[in-house]
């Protein structure tokens, strides 16, 4: 090991510049042309929340050494006019020594004492133990046919962004080194939110977490703390200090190994800094929904479709829900910016849904959100109120398609048939049909309820969801077929859903919900 690639100078870091063109930046540079930058350029979703963690705390420990505490109307202040550069660069130069990749001592977001150790000095894995594409060890192999003991080299600055992720997103489970198994990183099964601005200086503001309280423990970010020692390792998992230590805990320990040319093909690999959960300290980017034995994160669980989770990221006086930290830092600069400055707010939602140590898929949407629906609670109520809607009507549309289904399959009186036709549904094009179909109107909907037009937004979301669930049973006639047993429940089951539809989604009275749409 050598002191090789600083992360401050060496380009490393993605970027989308405002006139579009995509560079890979060093971290000084990424401060210094802040103004420049459109946002981060990351396409794998748990290393761009990753990324945006790591510059979230830099930004705040820079500002915490030459501030001490900030308020919102400073935060307006960089909103405005830019972020403290100067500050920033004199942290990170401060802390050079520790943003070397391959330092001997420091190697950036690393164990050291992995080359030493007699549990694992001997001990090499590929680098794709930490990359969560990757097949690796017993993990199924679907398109990645990378061989364990022949790995292929990447560059030293996409194992950055491969370990960045991996230390938020990975799973708990199986590690047997130093341990036999460990806790789950930080972001296990989130949907992150993160709210954007304009430009990527003032997303960092706007998701910039608030000033350190006088009196508290430090929050520390890794590079700060002393080198984890093989006794650190192996103890028993610690509450986080604050949202600095979350977006960087070391959760697992690596140390990669470069060859001679600076490619990492190996590394050493064992249990990390374990990290206990806080019911009363969440992560600043997780969401909360209704869960069967109460709040349960948002996660990308079954290609459910983001907005019916709106619920969840809209702050609201609500106990079935509870919006990321993040949100409530954006609104309270929100609050002191003139309504005109920023009408709208996008929220980031990225991550990883994984079943146990299995990782099923990634996702990365944004949502484009009124800031008068975010910062006004009625109108967030209200929102939530008409997504209930949706959802209910959804709820019983599921409950007549098994039913018909049933009627329609041989033995319909059987509990196993029952079984059966509910099987067929939700594996079935029904739902996604359903809330596609209403998704395409949403942008309406929210605009209405941000300007305030509450009985409009009712009567146009009234149709939509008419139209949504016409469309959506349609396809299911479709798949059920048209034998004489179908036939029949079909006519039966038709009078019962044109009842449903009256009941929850009656004609309009204002004009089409496509033609807005298109409008």
């Amino acid at each position: 090991m050598s002191k090789d690639f600083c992360l401050l100078d060496e380009p490393w870091l993605p970027v989308r510049l405002v006139d579009g063109r995509v560079l890979e930046l060093g971290l000084l540079e990424v401060f210094e042309r802040s103004d420049e930058i459109d946002g981060l350029a990351e396409t794998a979703p748990p290393s761009l929340v990753a990324q945006y963690r790591l510059l979230l705390a830099i930004t705040h420990r820079a500002l915490t050494a030459a501030f001490g505490t900030w308020r919102d109307r400073d935060r307006l202040r960089w909103y405005r006019e830019g972020l403290p550069v100067a500050d920033i660069r004199a942290y990170l130069e401060h802390w050079r020594e520790r943003f070397w990749l391959f330092h001997p001592e420091f190697p950036f977001m690393q164990a050291a004492v992995l080359a030493s150790a007699k549990e694992t000095c001997d001990k090499r894995k590929p680098w794709t133990q930490i990359a969560l594409a990757s097949a690796n060890g017993n993990t199924p192999v679907v398109f990645d046919h990378a061989l364990d003991t022949a790995p292929t080299a990447i560059r030293p600055a996409d194992a950055v962004a491969t370990l960045l992720g991996f230390l938020q997103f990975t799973p708990g489970g199986l590690v047997k080194a130093l341990r036999d198994a460990d806790k789950a990183g930080a972001l296990v099964n989130t949907a992150a939110v993160l709210p954007v601005g304009p430009r990527f200086a003032q997303t960092l503001c706007l998701a910039l977490h608030p000033a350190p309280r006088e009196g508290c423990v430090p929050d520390l970010p890794s590079w700060e703390r002393e080198p984890p020692g093989i006794a650190a390792l192996r103890g028993e998992p610690s509450l986080a200090s604050g949202p600095n230590d979350r977006y960087t805990r070391l959760s697992r320990a690596v140390l990669l190994c470069p060859e001679e040319d600076g490619a990492v093909r190996w590394l050493h690999f064992a249990a990390g800094l374990a990290l206990g959960e806080d019911a009363q300290a969440p992560d600043p980017m997780a969401s909360f929904r209704a869960g069967s034995n109460g709040l349960v994160r948002l996660t990308f669980g079954d290609g459910r479709a983001l907005w019916r989770d709106l619920p969840a990221l809209v702050p609201a006086a609500d106990e079935n829900s509870q919006a990321a930290a993040v949100v409530q830092y954006a609104l309270g600069l929100h609050q002191q910016l003139n309504p005109l400055e920023q009408t709208h707010q996008p929220l980031l939602v990225a991550g990883l849904a994984s079943d146990q140590a299995k990782l099923l898929r990634w996702r990365l949407e944004q949502l484009v959100l009124p800031t008068a629906l975010l910062l006004d609670a009625e109108k967030a109520q209200f929102l939530r109120g008409q997504v209930a809607v949706g959802e209910t009507l959804f709820g019983e549309l599921k409950r007549l398609a098994i039913g018909l289904l049933a009627e329609a399959l041989p033995d319909s009186s059987s509990k196993d048939t029952r079984a059966r036709a509910r099987g067929m549904v939700e594996a079935g094009p029904l739902a996604v049909r359903y809330f596609a179909e209403a998704e395409r109107s949403l942008p309406v909907l929210l605009q209405r309820i941000g300007e305030g037009e509450f009985e409009p937004a009712t009567a146009y979301w009234g149709g939509v969801l008419r139209s949504a669930a016409e469309v959506a049973w349609k396809q299911f006639l479709m798949g059920v077929g048209s034998s004489p047993r179908a036939i029949r429940a079909e006519a039966r089951y038709w009078p019962r859903f044109q009842g449903l539809l009256r009941r929850h989604a009656p004609f309009p009275e204002y004009p089409s919900p496509a033609k807005e749409a298109v409008t």
